[in-house]
């Protein structure tokens, strides 16, 4: 058996590995333990007296470690070697050509069996392969020590160094003298500065020659030897008044050089025995940079956006934004010509990365001054950032107007002017109380739409009248300006501010609701007043729009394009449907999202006049169209209902006939259930009725599809002019669904219920494809009307959800105009395991040999289509 020679003897290599592994990890555990802090330098900062008992316990540890290993370790032999082979091979072969025949051995029919045997257990044991070692030891070590200390191993290799273990030596009494046997040694490192985030230098890893450091970084060294031994000469410091300035250490032993910073290039070089020298190049830290990156962005109540961008070496650690007045672009004129009150420019914090690289982001500076004194005057804007050195960097002053809110009312505008002034100088005082009273001299005219609003305005020019002869200080002034700005803001908004109040209680309420779990009573009760608060509030914003336009358009806000949205009272209304329908199936999730939609859309709602065209025509056309479909889809179902209900009657009367009365099929309805609408026959079927009903609901189902049929034709005549390959395809579509609803309509009259319900599947998906092509045919002619915009129809326009445009399965308008979505209309996780219990369902009834063959057939035509 020459060829085990190499199986077995790697196989008993591999025990001896596997046993040395078991009896002895718990030594190079120890081993690791022990030089880890010694790599480390741990044991240079410990008292003598403790580092020599953690020295002694480490060794009286390792030896107990050596013994009991010795005790357990066994030399295997050959023949273990052997035995895990052979037991590594099926049938055991090599112990069977070991065996010798105990049975019959004079038979020879016996011995010939035997040495078949033999000669393929001979065979088999050509295949032996070298067994591996179990070299785990997990059972043994519970707790993963071994693992432990060779992570601190690690540790020390990356971070600190095999010499420092040398050090132990100098910690024994009299090392002395071996020091100055082997020489001075020194240890050193460069530090770079904290928020450049590089990693220490270890100088004794180092070789000689050039060294590139961060500007800034902190050498420190550490000497051992006789005094005298070693020097240290630099010339990076910049300490000394000449170039080559030198520092002379006298090294004692565990003497510290004073450290020195890195200010310019230069030299480095230890001279003595082990020396060594760098050339050192500083890395120079550059300033950092930042600039205005785009015009400012205003929304629509005054608050603005100024980007930035920011970059560094490093990193960039703050900044901020001065806003100072620019007097020379002021028209000094009216209230502004007198010199204005001191005030010290604005200092705003520029915004900061919370996380992740900060050496080059872009940020925008957002804040909203339509309180400020300066609201609506030039200012210059200059940003300034600094790194880690305290190095700044400055943006080219910005030159603006500095945004606040605007005002359209003639009274809010003149209130808002006079308070600009008021702020403007204190001395302004009477001659804006004098102004304000000619603003109030007729209130019946009509400037003022409330008697509230008037007194506040009565009482802000007595308060003023009173206190301007004496001069107001900083606290009145401060006061009467946020009266003002708190009457021009009534003064815009009318009722207007009150109607949206109102909506923000009643969206507040609905969202504690959701949070609570409110019952089906309260979410009808929160849901009624939140369309009522959406109504009075649509109608006072669209009074206001109205009233702007009539003025003569000078002072209109710009509006630029896809800023606004337009959505119509139907819209909001099945918008606020939906969120009470999951509000009351309990999907609160999914409710709290279309209330946020709702909430930014009355934040950014705009009341427009709907302009007619062959985009509102189209989309009525699709509406129409949709509701077509859906009473096609009603239809079907109450034709297959009373396709049912014939199965079950004349599986009744076949059941009785064969005198098995009272007997049902699974699945078939009472003859006195009541059917769907529209069936055109009484809640019982009777014996003695079954023709004549029977025949009663097909022809009023046939003169229901011919009146849809017709409709269908009318809404097809309809249809906006519009071109495209899109466009032809949708008229194809409804085409081909005229003509299924004419074959559904003959079949019905002829009573054949199957045909008829093919026939109308084959109008709805012909329907459904109409309707999808006239989307996209819509969405193509709103791109070519608006060249250049680069805007998609539906609502990835306008980042909205269009609940009252569904396909006749409930799902929401898709992204490029047209019925259809990818929503997940099953809401749940299982969606694939319930459409695959769905079609088992199918195809469990199908193979029902107790239901009718009629409708066996139609569900195999169902099962055809998936």
């Amino acid at each position: 058996m020459r060829h085990l020679r190499r199986p077995v003897f790697l196989t008993r290599a591999g025990m001896v590995t596997e046993r040395v592994t078991r009896a002895f990890w718990p030594v190079w555990t120890i081993l690791f333990l022990a030089l880890a802090p010694l790599m480390m330098g741990w044991h240079e900062r410990l008292p003598l007296e403790l580092f020599w008992a953690l020295v002694l316990l480490a060794v009286a540890a390792l030896a107990a470690a050596l013994w009991q290993g010795a005790r357990r370790f066994r030399w295997p032999g050959r023949a273990e070697a052997l035995a895990r082979v052979d037991a590594a091979m099926p049938g055991r072969p090599i112990s069977a050509l070991i065996d010798s025949q105990a049975i019959g051995a004079g038979d020879v029919g016996s011995q010939m069996v035997w040495r078949a045997h033999v000669a393929r257990m001979a065979a088999r044991s050509r295949q032996a392969r070298a067994v591996e070692p179990d070299l785990r030891v997990s059972s043994r070590d519970r707790y993963g020590l071994r693992y432990m200390a060779l992570i601190l191993f690690v540790a020390a290799l990356l971070f600190g160094s095999l010499l420092r273990v040398g050090s132990v030596a100098g910690m024994t009494p009299g090392a002395g003298g071996q020091v100055l046997a082997t020489g001075p040694v020194w240890e050193g490192w460069i530090e770079p500065p904290a928020y450049t985030g590089k990693p220490a230098l270890y100088l004794n890893d180092i070789p000689p020659g050039p060294l590139s450091v961060p500007e800034g970084a902190r050498v420190t060294l550490r000497l051992y030897g006789e005094p005298g031994a070693l020097e240290v000469v630099e010339s990076v410091s910049g300490r000394a008044p000449d170039d080559e300035a030198v520092v002379v250490a006298e090294a004692a032993a565990g003497t510290v050089l004073e450290g020195f910073d890195v200010l310019q290039d230069g030299g480095i070089a230890i001279e003595g025995d082990g020396a060594a020298a760098w050339e050192v190049r500083v890395i120079a830290d550059a300033a950092p940079e930042v600039e205005v990156t785009g015009e400012v962005e205003v929304q629509a109540l005054g608050e603005m956006a100024l980007p930035f961008a920011a970059r560094d070496d490093y990193a960039v650690v703050g900044g901020h934004a001065r806003v100072a007045l620019d007097l020379d672009a002021i028209d000094r004129r009216h209230g502004l010509a007198r010199a204005p009150d001191p005030r010290e420019p604005l200092l705003l914090d520029l915004p900061m990365p919370f996380s992740g690289d900060r050496s080059a982001f872009d940020e925008a500076l957002i804040d909203d001054f339509s309180e400020h004194p300066w609201a609506n005057l030039p200012v210059t804007v200059t940003l300034e950032v600094s790194d880690g050195r305290e190095q700044t960097g400055s943006a080219a002053p910005v030159e603006m107007i500095l945004p606040g809110r605007r005002f359209f009312e003639p009274v809010a505008k003149a209130v808002i002017e006079q308070r600009r002034d008021l702020l403007w100088s204190k001395a302004n005082a009477g001659r804006v109380a004098d102004l304000l009273k000619a603003v109030a001299h007729r209130p019946e005219d009509g400037l003022f739409r409330s008697e509230t609003t008037y007194l506040r305005f009565r009482h802000i020019i007595r308060r003023l009248d009173a206190l301007a002869p004496y001069g107001l200080d900083d606290a009145e002034q401060a006061e009467i300006a946020e009266a003002l700005y708190d009457l021009a803001v009534q003064f815009e908004d009318g009722t207007l501010a009150d109607a949206r109040a109102r909506l923000e209680r009643a969206q507040r309420r609905l969202e504690e609701a959701m949070r609570n779990g409110a019952s089906e009573e309260e979410i009808a009760e929160l849901m009624q007043e939140l369309r009522e608060a959406v109504d009075d509030y649509t109608r006072m914003l669209a009074e206001q729009s109205r009233e702007q336009q009539q003025g003569d358009g000078t002072d209109q806000p710009d509006q630029q394009a896809g800023d606004s949205f337009e959505f119509s009272q139907d819209e909001l209304q099945a918008l606020m449907d939906r969120i009470q329908e999951l509000m009351e199936e309990g999907r609160m999730a999914e409710a709290a999202e279309l209330m946020e939609q709702l909430n930014q859309l009355m934040e950014n709602m705009q009341v427009t006049q709907g302009e007619p065209g062959q985009q509102g025509q189209g989309q009525q056309s699709m509406e129409d169209l949709s509701e077509t479909l859906r009473d096609q889809q009603d239809l079907s179902d109450e034709a297959f209902r009373d396709l049912q209900e014939q199965f079950g009657r004349n599986q009744q009367q076949g059941q009785n006939q064969g005198g098995q009365p009272g007997q049902q099929a699974p699945g078939q309805q009472q003859p006195g259930q009541q059917q769907g609408e529209g069936l055109g026959q009484g809640g019982d079927a009777q014996e003695g009725q079954t023709g004549e009903d029977g025949q009663g609901s097909e022809e009023s189902l046939a003169e229901r599809q011919q009146a849809l049929r017709r409709e269908l034709e009318r809404q097809r005549s309809e249809l906006p002019n519009l071109g495209g390959g899109a466009a032809e395809e949708a008229r194809r579509n409804l085409d081909r669904a005229g003509e299924a609803m004419d074959g559904a309509e003959e079949a019905l009259r002829e009573g054949d219920l199957p045909g008829a319900l093919d026939r109308q599947a084959e109008a709805m998906d012909a329907l459904r494809e109409g309707i999808r092509d006239l989307g996209d045919a819509l969405a193509e002619n709103q791109q070519d009307s608006q060249p250049g915009q680069g805007q998609q129809s539906g609502e990835n326009a306008t980042g909205r959800v269009e609940p009252s445009r569904r396909d006749p399965l409930g799902r929401q308008l898709g992204d490029t105009g047209r019925y259809g979505t990818d929503e997940n209309l099953l809401q749940g996780e299982d969606v694939y395991r319930r459409a695959e219990e769905l079609l088992q369902e199918l195809r469990d009834r199908s193979s029902d040999q107790q239901r009718p063959q009629e409708e066996r057939d139609y569900l195999k035509r169902l099962l055809d289509r998936f």
